[in-house]
């Protein structure tokens, strides 16, 4: 197959790159900077998202294009600047994916669209799947259903659209390192009242989710791209401790959380039980269901 990627050098965006080149399909990666870049054996950098580029005339006709550009959460304090830029990023990097496939001669199969579990606000108590319909009211559901909806245009062009909602993403890269690096230092603990759920997923089942939605004839709309069994803060903190051969003893009041993150703290005091159930009924086999073996696997990787 053929297959374009937005944010094709990033964390999520290798990983699917080097997945996909080893089952021999062609990657085109689209870049602001393809200067940058040195083709390689079936991977192609194209330029986008300048006037001077003209992707449209550059791609072949695609199979699937993968969309995962999108500015970081963790770079900086929401500020209402920086909020806006990631609203912004997510909005305009879309619209420009929706633009390419207007302009396209031949339409690609399928777009595969990150979008976060964000979506559904957060709560402690409730479980939610792909039949809640109703978003959150916070800063991040607001961004993701505009996201989302900006997306969805890609229907009406007659595209089958999946909206992979990432939790959490595993890997050697990212969020887990963040909050392993507490308990290297023999200073991990909860944070907060560590109530809170964490939806998480393996890196390795973000690359399959991809793979099985670009193949998977019915997969499109939202699909939760998490693991089957989340996780309280409490007893994943517990759970890096105990991979890591570190203690879990000192706890991240909230308040301090706050003082220190701001608005952003949201992240990681705040969470959501989200159950993958429509990739479950598609048939989808999650590599790393529990989080002992994921954490486990990941840890070797980096050497504890």
């Amino acid at each position: 197959m053929k297959i374009a990627i937005t944010g094709g050098t990033g964390f999520v965006g290798t990983h699917v790159t080097k997945y996909l080149i080893s089952k021999g399909h062609d990657v085109y990666i689209l870049t602001r900077n393809p200067d940058k870049y040195e083709n390689k054996e079936r991977i192609t950098y194209v330029g986008w998202l300048q006037d001077k580029y003209k992707p449209q005339e550059e791609l072949p006709t695609l199979n699937a294009i993968v969309h995962l550009a999108g500015e970081n959460l963790n770079s900086g304090r929401w500020t209402e600047s920086r909020k806006e830029k990631i609203l912004q990023s997510r909005l305009k990097g879309t619209e420009a994916v929706i633009d390419l496939i207007r302009k396209m001669e031949h339409k690609p199969d399928v777009l595969i669209n990150a979008s976060a579990i964000g979506y559904y606000g957060t709560s402690e108590t409730k479980m939610f799947t792909e039949n809640t319909t109703t978003s959150g009211d916070d800063f991040l559901a607001h961004v993701v259903e505009k996201w989302e909806n900006t997306a969805t245009q890609a229907k009406e062009l007659g595209v089958r659209t999946a909206l992979l909602r990432f939790g959490v993403i595993l890997g050697e890269e990212g969020a887990l390192q963040k909050m392993a690096m507490p308990y290297k230092f023999m200073a991990g603990g909860t944070l907060g009242n560590g109530e809170q759920w964490m939806s998480w997923i393996h890196i390795d089942d973000i690359v399959g989710l991809i793979d099985f939605s670009i193949r998977e004839p019915n997969a499109s709309g939202a699909i939760n791209a998490t693991a089957p069994n989340p996780k309280r803060n409490k007893e994943f903190g517990q759970l890096i401790g105990k991979v890591l051969n570190r203690p879990h003893w000192i706890p991240a009041p909230t308040f301090a959380l706050q003082l220190l993150l701001g608005e952003m703290s949201t992240l990681v005091l705040e969470g959501q039980y989200v159950y993958p159930q429509k990739a479950l009924e598609l048939g989808y086999t999650f590599q790393y269901p529990e989080l002992k073996p994921a954490l486990e696997n990941i840890f070797s990787k980096k050497g504890g």
